[in-house]
């Protein structure tokens, strides 16, 4: 339901763009995030977008890191600028989802991508 991209191997003070696509019998995107995991450690909260735009962000990404969405294509996207080492993690789309399971019925779960890696070393 949840494809991740866009991750790779970047110098410190890079650049890169995550996308996560939705697909599926779907009837609303509701809330879209962004978590990471690094080595040994706990995953945790990068950014969320509401389905009205409304954004947050963890206390050590704010003015680095942007989320946005597309509601007509079921995208959200992870801007990331300024990366450092520290931001070298595996990055997970996570949403909560409306999806139809009958022609009368939808109900909403949440849903994990695959994960992306992020390396930023020099």
């Amino acid at each position: 339901q949840l494809q991740a991209s866009g991750g790779g191997l970047v110098q410190p003070g890079g650049s890169l763009r995550l996308s996560c696509a939705a697909s599926g019998n779907i009837v609303r995107v509701n809330t879209m995030g962004w978590y990471r995991q690094a080595p040994g450690k706990q995953r945790e909260l990068v950014a969320t977008v509401t389905g009205h735009g409304s954004t947050n962000y963890a206390d050590s990404v704010p003015g680095r890191f942007t989320i946005s969405r597309d509601n007509a294509k079921n995208e959200a996207y992870l801007q990331m600028n300024g990366l450092i080492p520290e931001d070298t993690a595996v990055y997970y789309c996570n949403a909560d989802i409306l999806v139809a399971v009958s022609s009368a019925i939808a109900e909403e779960n949440n849903y994990w991508g695959q994960g992306t890696q992020v390396t930023v070393s020099s």
